[in-house]
């Protein structure tokens, strides 16, 4: 970028992104090996695979909470020279970079049907929900602040909380194309 300026992707779309795939790739897996017997049978694989939805959806939107609130935090403000990634873009980018392991968890979830019916699926659909949680309280958070949280791109490979991310920017609440939590602006 001209001028020293950066590319900048918002962090709730980021975390967004992988909440739709997850979701319906997990409902996907869980219907097909629901007809299935498998060795525990219909109530206990889908028992278990409603308690396993439970417990991912919690685990995947409480975690890293400390970290994603020590960089929200130390944000800094972005420079005029900053490019604001749009929110296409950015759920494009991220859903292509995790095409394969969204396949080999569907192949996986489907495979653990044999043994309890559903449960894998309903596993995968719980963390897509707990993705769309975290978004929505990273939205809450955002509004309340009146602030925007961007992520360097070129920092994203192990998430917007991940160990390359040093520092968040920040913007106003009317910066870019999503609203607050990373869905469409109305």
């Amino acid at each position: 970028m001209a001028r020293g300026g950066q590319s900048l992707a918002r962090v709730a779309v980021v975390v967004r992104a992988g909440a739709a795939p997850l979701w319906w790739t997990g409902l996907l897996a869980a219907g097909a090996g629901a007809p299935v017997p498998g060795l525990t049978g219909w109530r206990t694989g889908l028992t278990a695979g409603a308690a396993l939805f439970l417990i991912t959806a919690a685990v995947v939107a409480l975690a890293r909470h400390g970290r994603y609130t020590r960089l929200a935090d130390g944000a800094t403000r972005a420079a005029r020279a900053d490019f604001l990634q749009d929110r296409a873009v950015t759920v494009r980018v991220r859903r292509r970079a995790r095409r394969w392991w969204l396949t080999g968890a569907f192949a996986a979830a489907l495979a653990s049907s044999f043994a309890l019916p559903g449960a894998g699926g309903l596993a995968l659909a719980g963390a897509g929900t707990g993705l769309w949680l975290k978004a929505r309280w990273l939205g809450r958070r955002e509004r309340a602040e009146e602030t925007l949280w961007w992520v360097r791109t070129d920092r994203l490979a192990g998430g917007p909380a991940g160990g390359p991310v040093e520092a968040y920017r920040s913007t106003g609440i009317a910066a870019g194309d999503a609203a607050p939590g990373g869905a469409r602006r109305c």
